[in-house]
């Protein structure tokens, strides 16, 4: 019979032995551990054109995100936060590309903290992970806890992304991977009727009479495509993509499903059940079918 027991917290940042880099050490090697998703670690201690270093650069091939995470042992102070944010600004205008979010991992994280970045309104992307250590016989438990998400303000048809056109996407993606997506906007004709394809340089997406509405949208790669459609999450949704055998994943910063398809004929295979993730996602924009 298993015995309930407490656990014994600890300080990682008055502890004689664990410093800073074992824990960026760990982190490294652990991303998982993050609870962020399948990130895939890409550089410790990356060094700053304007001094300094960075702790750890991670990032998320399947939908081109960059996390500059910082670590802080004991609390959050105001040079941290700064640090962290000047480290995400410098790398988010030095790779554009990708969609860059601020991560602060700390073992405490203040009210100050939050006082700090309410300051900002939401516009920069920060995720805030509170550190926990624990004594488990002569070993450590680290565990992270969320205790802010990044937040996002407007919506795609506010969006200022920029415009690219389709040879853009053929030198980013293949010819080949650019007629499936032609050949799913038009096999969706019930649905996109009156709409056209609008070449952005993250994604590609739609627009009516100029005005983008992207209850769909795609995001071509060398080899397949994303399908992208927007609702709430829906776990019996989910499920039922799941056992069709399609990868896919809920994106909750944009209310998003995230489906992978090979390609058209990806599509023709099902059909019938992308045809009712399209129909939720216009319930979810209230658009009605041509």
């Amino acid at each position: 019979m298993a015995n309930l027991v407490n656990l014994q917290r600890i300080s990682l940042k008055n502890h004689p032995e664990i410093k800073e880099n074992l824990i960026q050490k760990f982190i490294f090697e652990h991303p998982e551990s993050l609870g962020l998703g399948e990130l895939t670690p890409i550089q410790r201690e990356k060094i700053q054109p304007l001094g300094g270093r960075l702790d750890i650069l991670m990032g998320n091939v399947d939908n081109d995100a960059r996390y500059e995470i910082e670590i802080q042992l004991g609390a959050t102070d105001p040079s941290h936060i700064i640090r962290t944010i000047e480290y995400w600004d410098t790398e988010k205008k030095r790779y554009p590309q990708y969609d860059h979010c601020a991560v602060i991992v700390a073992e405490e994280i203040t009210g100050r903290f939050m006082n700090v970045i309410s300051l900002f309104n939401g516009n920069i992307p920060l995720i805030a992970l509170q550190l926990s250590a624990y004594k488990v016989g002569d070993d450590i438990s680290l565990a992270f806890t969320k205790v802010m998400d990044r937040v996002t303000l407007g919506t795609d048809e506010e969006d200022e992304y920029e415009v690219t056109d389709r040879n853009y996407w053929e030198n980013r993606s293949t010819k080949k991977i650019m007629k499936d997506v032609d050949d799913i906007f038009n096999a969706l004709e019930k649905y996109t009727s009156g709409y056209e394809l609008k070449y952005n340089k993250f994604y590609v997406g739609l627009a009516k009479n100029g005005v983008a509405k992207n209850f769909i949208s795609f995001k071509p790669k060398k080899s397949f495509l994303h399908l992208f459609f927007k609702t709430n999450e829906n776990p019996e949704l989910s499920a039922k993509i799941e056992d069709a055998g399609l990868d896919v994943t809920y994106e909750s910063r944009w209310k998003q499903y995230r489906v992978k398809l090979s390609g058209f004929s990806d599509y023709k295979k099902h059909e019938a059940l992308i045809q009712e993730c399209v129909q939720v996602a216009m319930d979810y924009f209230n658009i009605s079918e041509i």
